[in-house]
Parts: structure tokens; sequence; C-alpha cells
């Protein structure tokens, strides 16, 4: 079994504890790995993403969507049904159980749709980072030409 000491990490970094609690997380073996239901991860833009999860059997009342904190929660509820009267089930393939899938969202990325569509639900993200935030491109003047204290942006 492998361990990472992340101490040093605390010790010189400032505002990095999310990616450090996870990085911890991970390491130490506390998040179980689901398999159900399958999904992908795709990149569809520069700044859009989208997550397809496989559903089959669940209808979209059965299925709830919630972004908190920069968490995705993805999970499916099944009602309990009774087996038909008549009906005797000798096999059971197809898994109709309830699920629960989380992913963790990059600073800016926000879930904006999701279609049900032929068993699997995709959920489209996008990546919007604020004005405030984007590069800045500055002029710079020379020292004659330097009249004021503030900086002229270029836009």
């Amino acid at each position: 079994m492998r361990t990472v000491d992340l101490t040093p990490l605390y010790r010189s970094t400032v505002g990095f504890d999310r990616m450090a609690n996870m990085l911890d997380t991970m390491l130490s073996g506390e998040v179980q790995n689901p398999t159900y239901p399958p999904y992908n991860i795709e990149r569809t833009g520069e700044n859009a993403y989208r997550i397809t999860l496989a559903v089959a059997g669940f209808a979209e009342e059965e299925l709830s969507i919630e972004s908190k904190d920069g968490e995705l929660v993805i999970a499916g509820a099944k009602p309990d049904k009774t087996t038909e009267e008549g009906v005797q089930i000798l096999h059971r393939g197809i898994a109709e159980r309830n699920f629960e899938r989380r992913f963790k969202l990059a600073d800016h990325v926000k879930a904006t749709d999701a279609t049900l569509r032929n068993g699997l639900l995709h959920v489209e993200l996008v990546r919007e980072v604020p004005e405030a935030l984007k590069p800045r491109r500055i002029s710079i003047q020379s020292s004659a030409e330097h009249q004021s204290a503030e900086p002229a942006l270029v836009e």
C-alpha cells in the first residue's frame, strides 16, 4: 500500500485547500469507485463538456440532477415495485437499482442543460469565466507620455 504525506503541500500553499483535500481523500482510499451506472465525460468545445450516463429503464421523474458547492450530483431512484401477480422472474439481468453519482466541478463550470434520450442521460456543462478574471492587456507608455497614475487598459 502506498502512502503519500501531503503535509509539505499544506505548509507551502495558500488557497489550494480544496485541491489538497481532494488529493488527500483520493490517496487515503476513502472514495469508492462505483461502476453503476457507466458514464462518459466528453469535451464538446473549448469551454463545453458533456457527461453521459447510461440510465436505461429510468424515466425522467425517477432521475434528479443537482449542482451545489462545486459538485454535480446525479441520482436515480426506482419506486419499490412488487412483481405482478402470476409473473415469476427467472433471471434478473437488468439492474434497475438506485444510484448516486458525484462529479467534482472545476471553478466556474455550471450545468446548463440535461436531456434523456434512448436510455442515455446527457448533462451539458459550460465553463463561464467572469470578465473580472479574464486576462487583460495593459499598454506600455513611455516615461514622457506617462501623465496619470492609472495604467491604460487595451480591450
